[in-house]
């Protein structure tokens, strides 16, 4: 399979709700938007897209339907230090505090309207005990 796009589709049973909190909090623009389905794209990169359908549609399976569960959003980001104090400002949910991981991470991690987290990330470089684990092509700097 030759793939040309990849990106998430978060089932809502707000659509219109969880549009606004991911143009609001995150710089995403509709490019496409009904009132079941908008696909949303970063308004700093167009590589970086999401889509927000209603959970109950026509075009899910009905033993799919329903509302997100068990999802983690990962968006890397040059600056997460800032992001965290956009975030607390603006009164998102702080799930975990913003801190360094051994493992190559500095973030934090939030929560949309829907119970989905959001981990803000920077790759950071790791400690020596999780170094050998990296590819050496994969390796933060």
């Amino acid at each position: 399979m030759k793939t040309t796009s990849y990106y998430p589709v978060i089932m809502s049973d707000d659509v219109a709700g969880t549009t606004a909190f991911y143009v609001q909090h995150f710089r995403f623009k509709p490019l496409f938007e009904s009132d079941w389905y908008v696909h949303l794209q970063s308004a700093e990169d167009k590589r970086v897209n999401l889509a927000i359908l209603d959970g109950n549609h026509s075009t899910i399976p009905a033993s799919g339907r329903g509302k997100v569960s068990g999802l983690l959003l990962n968006f890397e980001v040059k600056d997460p230090d800032a992001e965290y104090e956009r975030a607390k400002a603006a009164g998102l949910p702080i799930l975990l505090e913003l801190r360094d991981e051994d493992f190559g991470q500095r973030h934090f991690i939030t929560a949309d309207p829907n119970g989905v987290l959001i981990d803000i990330i920077k790759p950071i470089p790791p400690s020596k005990e999780f170094l050998e684990q990296y590819a050496p092509d994969a390796l933060p700097q």
